[in-house]
């Protein structure tokens, strides 16, 4: 078995001339060693890629188990005895000087012949600059290899694909007990929303999206947003924890989870009479984004997708990012970006820049317009998570988009 990837990592190697790929990384959830050990559990590790295939290093027997599981995924592993793990710490050798003894004999064994070598993961700034140094006194010189890493990430594998799928399901169970909490809700003094005897706040929603979410087995290492009235016209106010829900104001919910890869989904919601701008703006939010669902496909660039919303929010009177630059009303905001091991990644909705070429099958992306007032206090995102296919694209958060969360 050979890792997933290795002919496009050879291809990446080969357009930056560099002969070896170097990820260094605390743990497995490094996104750019994520790709290379599968759902292992790790802690400190390495990886050595070269001509086709990858070694990954790791530092301690008691997690044989958890490495195997990498092996199984198409990795050679390097083992602590294989590299004197004893003997180093015995000789009370520093961490930098045993991970430099680590991947040396990865090197080796990849048979890397002194070149140009692209280091990637998210190590100390310190053990970063050791490696450097070491790579250099053997004759290699180390360049960064950030940029190859979100290419080799980019387009996702079947594995990875289910892996964005499976936190995606998630996200739509918690949206369901979101909307089904607000519906129960009931309308009191100064229009808040008690749900039994317990006002609704935004604390209160956020704890029950993350008891989901941790049934689901999954984490929310950056939260989530819960932004009511004007705190949502904001666009990415992630909303007061103390702030009570009312009724007639808009709720921007956006969810994004974690387990082995990420997941990213945004509704707008509504308990009671909205405002006629509000519905207004929603109607042409969920335009655009229908409208951008149906454009989704191989060939096209997320620019050019960015740039059809703006034009159709222009021609509705509202500012848009390409002709209003710095707004902060209107639509301020790009149409999508690329999920996957970080919330953010390839490919890119920007003009110009990495990524920014044609869609491809395997990318996942969201596709998320919006409208915001702040002087009238209201926020409208619409964002749905879809896998470009060879034909098209299949929508891994089919939601309801009513504002009203009775009509869930």
């Amino acid at each position: 078995m050979t890792w997933p990837r290795s002919n496009l990592l050879g291809a990446l190697l080969a357009e930056e001339s560099a002969e070896a790929l170097v990820v260094l990384a605390g743990s497995s959830r490094d996104p750019d060693l994520a790709p290379f050990v599968g759902g292992a559990r790790l802690g400190d590790a390495c990886v050595v890629a070269h001509g086709g295939a990858a070694w990954l290093v790791y530092f301690t027997s008691m997690e044989r188990e958890e490495a195997a599981r990498a092996e199984a995924g198409g990795v050679e592993l390097v083992h602590p005895a294989d590299f004197g793990m004893g003997t180093l710490r015995r000789e009370g050798k520093t961490h930098e000087e045993i991970l430099a003894a680590a991947v040396q004999t990865a090197l080796n064994r990849a048979g890397v012949v002194p070149g140009r070598v692209a280091i990637a993961g998210r190590p100390a700034a310190g053990i970063t600059v050791a490696m450097a140094r070491t790579l250099e006194e053997g004759g290699w010189k180390a360049v960064s290899g950030r940029g190859l890493m979100l290419a080799l990430r980019r387009t996702k594998t079947n594995g990875e694909v289910e892996g964005v799928a499976s936190a995606a399901r998630a996200t739509v169970d918690a949206f369901e007990s979101v909307a089904r909490m607000l519906a129960e809700s009931t309308v009191r003094e100064r229009g808040e929303l008690w749900l039994g005897e317990e006002r609704v706040t935004v604390a209160r929603v956020k704890r029950l999206a993350a008891q989901v979410f941790a049934g689901h087995g999954l984490e929310q290492p950056e939260s989530s947003i819960v932004a009511p009235a004007e705190e949502g016209a904001t666009g990415h106010s992630t909303g007061t924890p103390a702030r009570v829900l009312r009724a007639g104001e808009s709720i921007v919910v956006d969810l994004f989870p974690r387990g082995r890869l990420f997941a990213d989904c945004t509704r707008t919601l509504c308990v009671g009479e909205p405002p006629e701008g509000l519905v207004r703006a929603h109607g042409f939010v969920l335009e655009a984004l229908e409208r951008s669902l149906e454009a989704v496909q191989p060939g096209v660039r997320g620019w050019t997708l960015h740039q059809r919303v703006c034009r159709l929010f222009e021609n509705k009177g509202f500012a848009v990012p390409d002709k209003n630059p710095g707004t902060q009303t209107g639509y301020f905001h790009l149409l999508g970006h690329g999920v996957g091991y970080e919330l953010h990644e390839l490919p890119s909705f920007r003009k110009t820049g990495p990524g920014t070429d044609e869609l491809r099958a395997g990318d996942v992306v969201t596709i998320e317009p919006g409208l915001y007032d702040p002087e009238a206090g209201w926020g409208v995102r619409l964002e749905d998570l879809v896998v470009v296919t060879a034909d098209g694209m299949t929508n891994l958060t089919p939601l309801p988009y009513a504002l009203d969360p009775r009509h869930w």
